[in-house]
């Protein structure tokens, strides 16, 4: 019984000391064993060049012998002593280190801490499967995105992807304390696929709020409630489901599922990519032909710089000018136009 309550009286002080109360017994121990072995007459190991070496070899039981007690009364300082708690202090300081680390993977795992990362972008919702697909989309080297990518979940999970993403576990997408380790505030995009689409409406609308700069997608399975929210936050991108229509489209013109899948997915040969426009005012033909030329790419649309709209397949004397984004088909992301 005695040594049971011992060892709980030991575990308490292990988990509950703190920096400061750890460093003050350290020193401690530093100061009671100098003056012991001042005190005893050991002048060589108390010499201000050997005194801290030879007490770290000792304490941690390495004990080179190149310096040693010569005294009786250090010899007996020493054995009872410095050896004993300083052996203690050495592999309680180990233990908390371990402790420490151990207890930071953990809590990255778990999502519980609070990161510190900027111009990244935050998916917001799991989905299993369809979220572990758009990271790993978003992850292609073809996208040539390079921005760091941080998964907010409500779900009591893991991280899927260490050492790949960052992970944030929050109580709710509208929670402020939860939802700030996710660094919202200086995002440079934001994905909402939420199960629900009141969810995902709520967290679109908190996300506005605390982000509005960055570029936020929400994915809705109702179009209808997309539609509401763009009357009030017209400047998030709204991604319906087209399940229904894509079934319908692929039985009329059959193959058009796998064309579409090809399109969007930057892993399966040439895809669908688009970038603002960066060169002189010029119609749409020349630089049709400069795109096909130059990049093997074929130029399908443009959206001009203020228009939620994209005009595909345009006529051939459609001005473009610059900051209008185009939208073309290539191999890869093409970085000058």
């Amino acid at each position: 019984m005695f040594i049971e309550k011992i060892k709980h009286v030991v575990f308490s002080v292990f988990f509950k000391a703190d920096a400061v109360s750890t460093l003050a017994v350290t020193l401690l121990y530093v100061l009671v064993s100098y003056l012991l072995l001042v005190l005893a007459g050991e002048h060589d190991i108390t010499a201000w060049e050997n005194f801290g070496y030879w007490l770290a070899v000792t304490a941690s039981t390495v004990g080179y012998g190149d310096l040693s007690p010569s005294t009786l009364w250090g010899k007996v300082a020493v054995s009872l002593w410095v050896i004993p708690v300083g052996l203690s202090i050495f592999a309680f300081l180990i233990a908390r280190v371990s402790f420490a680390l151990s207890e930071r993977a953990f809590r990255g795992r778990r999502g519980l801490r609070h990161l510190n990362t900027q111009n990244h972008t935050v998916i917001i919702g799991w989905n299993e499967q369809r979220t572990l697909r758009l990271i790993e989309l978003l992850l292609d080297k073809h996208n040539a995105q390079n921005r760091d990518i941080v998964l907010c979940v409500a779900k009591d999970i893991e991280n899927p992807l260490p050492n790949k993403i960052g992970f944030v576990k929050v109580e709710s997408f509208s929670h402020q304390e939860t939802m700030s380790k996710a660094c919202l505030e200086t995002a440079d995009r934001i994905i909402i696929d939420t199960p629900l689409d009141d969810v995902t409406l709520t967290t679109a609308l908190y996300c506005q709020k605390v982000s509005p700069h960055s570029h936020k997608t929400a994915y809705f399975q109702d179009e209808s409630i997309g539609d509401l929210l763009l009357s009030h936050c017209p400047g998030i991108e709204i991604i319906p489901s087209v399940s229904v229509e894509l079934l319908a489209k692929s039985t009329i013109d059959p193959g058009s599922s796998q064309l579409h899948k090809q399109l969007l997915d930057s892993s399966d040969g040439m895809t669908q990519f688009s970038s603002k426009y960066q060169g002189n005012k010029i119609e749409f033909e020349p630089l049709f032909d400069q795109l096909k030329r130059d990049h093997d790419a074929t130029l399908i649309g443009v959206r001009q710089e203020g228009s939620q709209s994209i005009k595909l397949n345009p006529p051939l004397t459609l001005s473009v000018v610059p900051g209008d984004t185009l939208f073309y088909i290539a191999a890869t992301r093409l970085t000058t136009l």
